[in-house]
């Protein structure tokens, strides 16, 4: 999308486009849908307001016809196969890495950029992480770049986690906007559970896997009905993280939490919340939210969120530690306890394996 927004005052010109895909964008690009995000991309979509149904439909008119339609407005040939490239290699700066280049009709290259995917939805250019310049350069009230230092500036202060970082936050934009996507995050997850919940078949990439959260479903609303099992809710919770991560799986909307791969964990622990404990509203959400975001800003900083970098014990291990964190933030724990909660969350996901079959 960035990169066909680039080309907008000579879009008229482009005949072709060319992605080259690299390291684990390439070696496990099919599997992870990849190809098809890429195109959506160039196509004019944008992850948060895309409408899955209607955009698969007309990608796959694109890829039967053999025409791409950059930015909804103009028509280019595109042949899967010679203008879509999977490398083995990876490109220096990033494991997921990818170029995207721009041809006329004599040939000649228009344009080109370099991309890095670095976890949890960030996208620099080579440029922007060459130079340091892939986050806003802009300065928050309580700055941090440790649990300690996070813990410093609450104490300092008076302050919750969440109440400091919603204060820090306020630099970006104002509390209704916030309050808006708090909002929005929370029913785009809800939704996505829902689709989950509903949506029976096999998954596609070829390892013929069954959707188990309709059937896991059924099961527990037949068993709610004849005995109360406590263990039970361990089941709801399971069945909440199943559906986000089958619709994952199967190219849906999701929230990267703090990635697509682990972006059943938090929504879960969210439902579990609010099906179990306590509706939710968006004073809550909001703490959540800061709170597990903190959590995930400090493994970003000093660590990755980045599958292709530090595999699922990473991405796993970061969601359920942002999640613990957050649920304890809910229960009215304090900001020690909440740091404590996210650290057992993630010892316990070290050292778990990782061994991907097709991507």
């Amino acid at each position: 999308y960035r990169f066909v927004q680039q080309l907008l005052p000579q879009l008229n010109k482009v005949a072709r486009i060319q992605v080259d895909l690299y390291g684990s964008l390439s070696l496990t690009g099919k599997g992870h849908h990849t190809d098809r995000a890429t195109l959506l991309g160039l196509m004019g979509n944008q992850p948060a307001t895309i409408k899955i149904g209607d955009a698969n439909q007309t990608l796959r008119e694109a890829l039967q016809t053999g025409k791409l339609c950059l930015n909804s407005q103009h028509d280019i040939a595109f042949n899967y196969h010679q203008d879509l490239l999977f490398h083995q290699d990876n490109l220096p700066l990033h494991e997921n890495g990818m170029t995207l280049s721009a041809f006329d009709t004599q040939g000649q290259q228009i344009d080109f950029e370099t991309y890095y995917s670095v976890g949890g939805g960030f996208v620099a250019t080579a440029e922007q992480l060459q130079n340091g310049t892939a986050t806003a350069d802009v300065t928050v009230t309580y700055p941090f770049t440790s649990a300690d230092e996070m813990l410093h500036q609450a104490e300092k202060h008076g302050l919750s986690l969440g109440g400091m970082i919603l204060r820090n936050e306020l630099a970006f934009q104002e509390m209704a906007v916030i309050d808006a996507k708090a909002d929005q995050i929370w029913r785009v997850m809800s939704q996505c559970m829902e689709r989950g919940f509903a949506t029976e078949g096999i998954l596609e990439g070829g390892l013929n896997v069954t959707r188990r959260a309709p059937s896991l479903l059924k099961k527990l609303e037949a068993n709610a009905a004849i005995e109360n099992d406590p263990m039970e809710v361990m089941d709801w919770i399971n069945l909440f993280a199943f559906a986000v991560s089958e619709e994952n799986a199967a190219g849906g909307q999701v929230v990267t939490s703090p990635t697509n791969g682990a972006a059943g964990v938090i929504p879960a622990v969210l439902m579990y919340y609010h099906r179990f404990i306590k509706a939710l509203d968006t004073k809550q959400l909001k703490d959540f939210l800061a709170v597990s975001g903190a959590i995930g800003i400090l493994y970003k900083t000093n660590a990755s969120i980045s599958g292709a970098e530090v595999g699922c014990q990473g991405e796993v291990g970061v969601s359920s530690s942002m999640a613990a964190a957050g649920l304890t933030a809910l229960r009215g724990g304090s900001n020690e306890q909440i740091c404590m909660a996210a650290e057992i969350a993630m010892e316990h996901s070290l050292g778990m394996t990782c061994d991907p079959i097709g991507g």
